[in-house]
């Protein structure tokens, strides 16, 4: 229950009050040079080699030191890219005191766009404030790039409209692994942050992206929870449709947002995926909301 009570905040922002003394990052090797350092935020990817170290997500805020701390068991180089896969709180609070350090931050033309302007959850009812000038991207795109670094290809690419308007994969060519941020979260239910552009059916497509470029042996690593694989991720996509089938013939059938939810359209998934942070109802009526808008 702490860790869903802290994600809930994370994402309001409310960082310094969320994050407790207590709470620490853990990292493992993943392979030569490469570690995966999960903790109360979004997951993280670094990659240590001959050119750089790589970041994919920096955390919050308040768990930078420790992040820091975690970096410098495995290398003493600075921290040279930063990419970050959308723009919440959990996954790009580390920003400030990275790019304050000479660290270079990427991320897509979006995340810019909301990290420099305040912003709205209305999932929680909560203003963003907008993120001090050291913790915006500096570099920027619209589709994708690849970093040609430490002897390895990087792809990062935006996907369509899932979790946010911003969100983007990273692709770790040698290392045949897939940071998917929170477009995928093997742990439970998925958030689609609708004030941020989030679309239930980007879920879907991305999915489908994502299980056309994987293989059998390809490591997934979600937004958080535990690094999985494809068999996992089209079990989550496949559930994703399912409801989303549910939810969509109850509104064509005039159904209200009370019937739907009396209809439990996620029953059959809640023992596994609705622990989380995504309680069913929410779910549901998210679902609701976004495939009743007018298009």
């Amino acid at each position: 229950m702490k860790t869903i009570v802290t994600l809930a905040l994370l994402s309001l922002g409310s960082l310094a009050r969320a994050v407790e003394p207590d709470m620490n990052l853990t990292t493992t090797k993943l392979g030569d040079g490469l570690f995966l350092i999960m903790g109360p935020g979004g997951n993280i990817v670094l990659e240590v080699g001959k050119d750089a170290v790589f970041l994919v997500d920096d955390q919050v805020a308040p768990l930078t030191p420790k992040l820091k701390a975690e970096i410098l068991k495995v290398t003493d180089k600075p921290v040279r890219f930063v990419v970050n896969t959308h723009w919440h709180g959990d996954h790009t609070g580390g920003n400030e005191a990275m790019g304050d350090s000479g660290a270079v931050i990427v991320a897509h033309d979006n995340v810019r766009k909301r990290l420099s302007t305040e912003q709205f959850m209305a999932l929680f009812n909560k203003k963003v404030p907008p993120a001090p000038e050291k913790a915006l991207p500096v570099v920027t795109f619209a589709e994708g790039l690849t970093f040609h670094v430490n002897g390895d290809e990087m792809q990062v690419f935006h996907v369509d409209p899932a979790h946010t308007d911003g969100d983007s994969f990273v692709y770790f060519k040698k290392a045949d692994l897939l940071h998917m941020g929170d477009v995928f979260t093997p742990a439970g239910y998925p958030f689609v942050d609708l004030g941020s552009g989030g679309k239930v059916e980007g879920f879907i497509k991305d999915a489908d992206r994502a299980l056309a470029m994987v293989h059998d042996k390809t490591r997934i690593v979600g937004g958080h929870g535990p690094m999985t694989d494809k068999v996992k991720l089209k079990a989550w996509r496949d559930m994703l449709a399912t409801i989303r089938d549910r939810v969509a013939k109850l509104i064509a059938a005039g159904k209200s947002l009370a019937d739907v939810k009396a209809a439990k359209p996620t029953a059959e998934y809640d023992a596994v995926w609705g622990k989380a942070f995504i309680k069913p109802d929410v779910l549901v009526e998210t679902f609701y909301q976004d495939l009743s808008a007018k298009k």
